[in-house]
């Protein structure tokens, strides 16, 4: 049985590529964000940092986008991206999860904070953004046929999901075959389990959670699916260039499900970005992700006034 654990290791890991959060509490640069008028707090949300206190403060007359970041990830991950759209005028929270939670569960949580962020707004409009595993629970969250879905009538969402792997993790593949879990009596589900937690096998093609979608809920008005080559990515080289470890996590065939990628409502944007690099990292500016929102609308343009000002942005939040 000690060959089982490497591999469920090598599974769980797949969809986990973390880097290191970002210090700080507060927005280097506001740009042109809206004067906050209200301070709130909504359970499983805060502010773009890891900071202590979760208050928000926000403009109860303006969009609001929230972030949801992937497995071993942090509200902190997204600061930087949080600052991008505070420079375009655009406010942002962070949806904080367990990573070790079933992503049903997860996605539930996420489903309810957006209903009572919506009560706090004049007009409710949500963009919500998941990347890698977060993107999983933002389109959950966000279905039409779950137990706890969305329930405000008035609510005009929209969904992004960054390199979300629709159709199942294919390195936990081991953790769903059936004949390999009766005939390990269960060693095989518990080493599964230890290292992925309690959504060990919602993360594969074989459980309901991926075969089973759902549709979206007819406040979500679009699904926009930005799918990454991650093929032939470096993260880290040597002094030499030559690559140290790679950027890949996730195939396109894993990111692309017919039923999820077919539904109403969604386009599917390829990019050839790894998968960290598509949402940046310190030496890794995501201008293709930017790039992509930007020719989306989730992003507003940048006035060609204030580019300057946002490339000095760029390099200072994501400086090496």
């Amino acid at each position: 049985m000690k060959s089982v654990f490497p591999l469920m290791a090598a599974a769980a890991l797949a969809g986990c590529a973390a880097s290191p959060p970002l210090a700080g509490d507060s927005l280097s640069d506001p740009g042109r964000l809206p004067a906050a008028h209200v301070a709130v707090k909504v359970p499983g949300l805060g502010p773009c940092h890891d900071a202590a206190d979760r208050t928000l403060y926000l403009s109860p007359d303006q969009p609001v986008n929230v972030l949801v970041h992937g497995c071993r990830g942090s509200a902190g991950r997204f600061r930087s991206l949080a600052e991008v759209l505070a420079f375009h005028g655009q406010q942002t929270v962070c949806f904080g999860y367990d990573d070790r939670d079933s992503l049903m569960l997860s996605s539930g949580q996420l489903a309810r904070t957006v209903d009572q962020l919506a009560g706090h707004l004049e007009t409710p409009q949500i963009t919500v953004i998941g990347h890698s595993m977060g993107g999983l629970i933002a389109r959950k969250a966000l279905v039409a046929d779950r137990p706890d879905p969305v329930r405000k009538p008035d609510l005009d969402l929209r969904l992004v999901t960054v390199s979300a792997p629709f159709a199942g993790i294919a390195s936990a593949r081991m953790c769903a075959v059936t004949a390999l879990r009766l005939a390990t009596l269960g060693l095989n589900d518990l080493a599964c389990w230890l290292i992925s937690g309690d959504n060990w096998y919602e993360i594969t093609h074989a459980s309901a959670f991926i075969r089973q979608p759902g549709q979206l809920a007819p406040q979500v008005r679009s699904h926009l699916k930005v799918v990454t080559d991650e093929r032939n990515t470096c993260r880290r080289r040597d002094a030499a260039g030559q690559c140290l470890k790679d950027d890949y996590i996730f195939s396109l065939a894993e990111q692309r499900y017919p039923p999820v990628t077919e539904a109403p409502d969604t386009t599917d944007v390829e990019v050839a970005a790894g998968h960290v690099e598509i949402v940046g990292e310190s030496g890794v500016t995501p201008d293709k992700l930017i790039t992509v929102l930007q020719q989306q609308g989730i992003v507003l343009p940048t006035p060609p006034d204030r580019r300057s000002a946002f490339d000095k942005l760029l390099a200072r939040l994501y400086a090496p």
